[in-house]
C-alpha cells in the first residue's frame, strides 16, 4: 500500500515524517477529492497487473483546526459542500487539535457559534455519510490514516 497525498495538503510535516519514520510508502499527488487516499502499485507476484487505486473509493479530508474548519462551514462552505455531496466513496473528516467539548464550549477563535457549527458538522455528517473524527493530539493522525486504510482494505480483501 502506498498512502496518497494532495499536492495541495499543507501543514502535513508531521504526518509525512511519521511515514518516513516507520517506512510506511507515500506519495505526493493530485488528489480530486480530500487529502489522503491510497494505492496498491503493480506486482507481478501477487498478480497485480497495474496500480490500483482506492482515491474514488475512500478518502480522509484533514482539517488542521476548527478554525480552517469552521472557515469551510462558512465562508467556503459552497466549495466545501460540493466536494463532499460529488464524492460517492467512504469519507472521513479528520479534525487535528480539538475535540468536540471544543466546540460545545466555543474553545476556538471563530466568530461560528456552538449551535452553528455542531449542527453544520450534524447536518454533514447525515447528508453526506460524512465520519467525523476529532483528533486532539496530531500526533496521532499519521497512526489513524494508516490504520482507516490499512484495516479498509483488509475488510475488501476478504
Amino acid at each position: 500500500m502506498v498512502i496518497l497525498t494532495d499536492s495541495r495538503e499543507k501543514e502535513s510535516s508531521h504526518i509525512l515524517d511519521w511515514f518516513d519514520k516507520k517506512n510506511i510508502s507515500h506519495k505526493v499527488k493530485a488528489l480530486g477529492n480530500g487529502d489522503y487516499s491510497f494505492y496498491i502499485p503493480a506486482n507481478s507476484e501477487l498478480n497485480i497487473e497495474r496500480d490500483l487505486y482506492f482515491d474514488k473509493e475512500i478518502m480522509i479530508e484533514r482539517k488542521a483546526s476548527l478554525e480552517e474548519l469552521s472557515n469551510n462551514l462558512t465562508t467556503a462552505r459552497t466549495r466545501f459542500e460540493e466536494e463532499m455531496a460529488t464524492y460517492k466513496g467512504k469519507k472521513y473528516l479528520l479534525i487535528e487539535n480539538s475535540n468536540y467539548s471544543d466546540i460545545v464550549s466555543q474553545n476556538y477563535t471563530s466568530k461560528f457559534s456552538p449551535k452553528a457549527y455542531l449542527a453544520s458538522i450534524h447536518t454533514f455528517n447525515h447528508r453526506y455519510n460524512l465520519e467525523v473524527v476529532f483528533m486532539p493530539k496530531k500526533e496521532c493522525s499519521p497512526v489513524w490514516i494508516y490504520g482507516t486504510f490499512t484495516y479498509y482494505l483488509r475488510n475488501i480483501m476478504r
